[in-house]
């Protein structure tokens, strides 16, 4: 028997009128517990322009390559896009990276993806847009258990109670499988093995009112992922939490606080094939990586005939990567040390108002104090602790302005039109600012002298709203100042600063601050509904180019950046069954900045079936990449491609929710 859901107590943040001016997706309840793969990166990417840096999802990527971009501003693996759960930043304080595998989408009321710098309430971080993740209040109680292909499990379980007048809900999902082999059929060799992963999370959300205007959430997730990546002692693990504690409400004057810890840790050891693919060497070992983000943000609206948002925030990133690396002659030569503290405060004021009965208007600017400080490299000799880097910046302050405005024009019965323009920034990330890393041959170093991204754009739209149809189509120009970019500034054979030696065909690159990358295309979305059935269409075709005089990368595309990507998905949904059919295409691209390692197209075909068997029960059946098709997720400098997910069926029953 299914528990009844507690009461209807929601803790969430104030809408606001500015909305309408910009481009702005809301995924539903619906587009998120209907995914074959169960997976919210998946999910993501049936919004148009929405792009992780690897063609590859979160049981078999490297955490770190996993950011999250909009709007083809790619290049590098750090998100561009500022991802939140319900209000706090979630990417990793020292990386940038999103625990994606963590975000089950059975926990989430909505997504809403607003593509363009986020200046007004969201700070830094926000340059290409910003996700929003909002839980579901009031989950009631339900469990799952799926089992797929190569020995994969998937279970997830909600129990959710009153409170006194509040409400409880304590969820758990698990996943594990024993992998895919990621080297293709005709290039693996007796080194390569299947990754195998395992991955769990814990999520607890208390929803109290406090008298009759206001109400107070707290929310707790807690996470562990272990993979390995085809390669015996090729691994990863991660761990950490996010908490919060919110409060919303009011009468006259309308509020919204937030405060919010992160504590994750991260590990890495890489280890290298050689030619034949049969004995590997290690390469790197990142044993720590300890990383911590605190901070708050609030909101005030005063009672006035316009929307008026007043507030400020404020946040510290802290994180260091202890790790040997300079493998020689059967032991790591080097152990190097290496970390930071990034800060910034500031205060926002955005107003909107509907000018007339057809037209709103809105604008807001904010202004920023950044410290880039405590930054350090260390490095020493493994065997006698000498001394061989050590590396002190200066801290470096800032106040760094933005703003955004924008209109719309509503024309009839369901359409409007709209623009906007904007300023974003973003700071570097510790891992950018301070640790050089390897990946097979190649190796990169970092770069404690990055200035912040600067993102100027304009867009203009229209939104065709009728009964059972929505229509968006936008058109942008954003250009990013000081694009943080991985840049090739040598071939091997030969000695580097910070990463030493990089032996014949592979290449040395550096974290540097281009010019610009500036990215200009048209974003489609088509959602329509008749009857049982429900079409969603997206298409995003971006002219996204690198602005670097007098570098080999001027006029190049930037790295992993298609020009063309599109989702079509197709449901029916009756009283006794549902199905959905999801396509999916992502054009060719390159894995590296000079456009000499090609990543060919893909298309992809996944599907789902629901079949009730009596009330409250459901069977699931759901197949990812159904045509098996050949996914290029990278390619190194051998030739050797790294592929995204093949071929997988599930088969699993569904106990209450939905």
């Amino acid at each position: 028997m299914v528990a009844a859901a507690p009461p209807e107590i929601v803790v969430t943040a104030l809408a606001s009128k500015s909305d309408v001016a910009y481009d702005v997706v809301t995924l539903d309840r619906a587009a998120l517990v209907t995914s074959p793969s169960g997976r919210i990166e998946d999910i993501l990417g049936q919004v148009a322009g929405f792009q992780q840096f690897r063609r590859t999802d979160s049981r078999a990527a490297n955490p770190t390559s996993q950011g999250a971009t909009l709007r083809a501003l790619g290049g590098n693996a750090s998100s561009r896009a500022l991802v939140l759960l319900d209000g706090a930043p979630v990417a990793d304080p020292f990386t940038g990276y999103i625990p994606w595998f963590a975000l089950a989408p059975e926990r989430l009321a909505s997504v809403q993806v607003t593509r363009g710098a986020g200046a007004g309430a969201f700070g830094s971080g926000a340059l290409a847009g910003t996700i929003e993740l909002r839980s579901l209040d009031n989950p009631g109680s339900s469990a799952a258990l799926d089992g797929g292909s190569r020995g994969s499990l998937s279970g997830a379980a909600t129990a959710a109670a009153a409170l006194g007048h509040g409400s409880v809900a304590l969820s758990a999902r698990g996943d594990r499988g024993d992998g895919y082999v990621l080297i293709p059929a005709g290039q693996r060799g007796p080194g390569d093995i299947a990754g195998r992963y395992s991955q769990g999370s814990f999520a607890l959300r208390v929803a109290a009112p406090l008298g009759d205007a206001a109400a107070l959430s707290l929310d707790a997730l807690v996470f562990d992922d272990h993979r390995t990546r085809g390669v015996a002692g090729n691994t990863s693990a991660v761990s950490g939490m996010v908490t919060s504690a919110r409060v919303t409400g009011g009468t006259a004057w309308r509020y919204d606080a937030l405060a919010y810890l992160q504590a994750d840790t991260f590990a890495n050891n890489v280890v290298t094939l050689d030619p034949s693919r049969t004995t590997g060497t290690p390469s790197s070992l990142q044993y720590n990586t300890p990383a911590t983000g605190i901070g708050g943000k609030i909101e005030v609206r005063p009672p006035l005939p316009f929307e008026l948002r007043i507030g400020a925030d404020v946040r510290l990133d802290a994180g260091r990567t202890e790790e040997k690396s300079r493998y020689l002659l059967g032991r790591f030569t080097r152990l190097r040390e290496a970390g930071g503290t990034n800060l910034f405060t500031g205060g926002f004021v955005e107003a909107s108002v509907a000018a007339t009965p057809r037209l709103t208007l809105t604008g807001g600017a904010r202004a920023d104090f950044w410290r880039i400080g405590g930054g350090f490299l260390d490095e020493r000799d493994a065997q006698t602790l000498a001394v061989t880097i050590r590396d002190r910046p200066a801290p470096r302050t800032h106040i760094e302005p933005t703003a955004r405005g924008g209109g719309a024009w509503r024309l009839g019965e369901g359409v409007s039109v709209r623009s906007a323009a904007y300023l974003g920034y973003r700071l570097p990330t510790l891992n950018e600012l301070y640790r050089p890393f390897r990946v097979g041959l190649d190796a990169t170093a970092a770069n404690s002298a990055l200035a912040p991204e600067r993102l100027k754009g304009v867009e203009a739209g229209v939104d065709i709203v009728r009964p059972g149809i929505r229509l968006a189509a936008t058109a942008f120009y954003n250009r990013v100042g000081n694009a943080i970019a991985n840049t090739t500034v040598a071939t091997g054979p030969g000695s580097f600063a910070q990463v030493g030696f990089v032996a014949a065909g592979g290449v040395f690159r550096q974290r540097v601050n281009l010019a610009a990358i500036v990215a200009k295309g048209i974003e489609v979305e088509l959602h329509a509904t008749r009857g049982p059935v429900r079409l969603d269409l997206s298409y995003a075709y971006t002219d996204s180019k690198v602005r670097a005089p007098g570098l080999p990368v001027d006029g190049k595309v930037p790295a992993v950046t298609p020009a063309q990507a599109a989702s079509a998905s197709l449901g029916w949904v009756a009283e006794w069954a549902s199905a959905r059919l999801t396509a999916r295409y992502s054009g060719p691209q390159f894995d590296d900045d000079l456009q000499v390692r090609r990543l060919g197209a893909s298309t992809t075909l996944d599907a789902v079936i629901e079949v009730p068997v009596r009330r409250g029960v459901r069977l699931v059946f759901r197949g990812e990449n159904l045509t098996d098709t050949l996914v290029a997720s990278g390619v190194s400098a051998s030739g050797i491609i790294d592929r995204g997910t093949p071929r997988t069926l599930w088969a699993g029953v569904r106990i209450g929710g939905r």
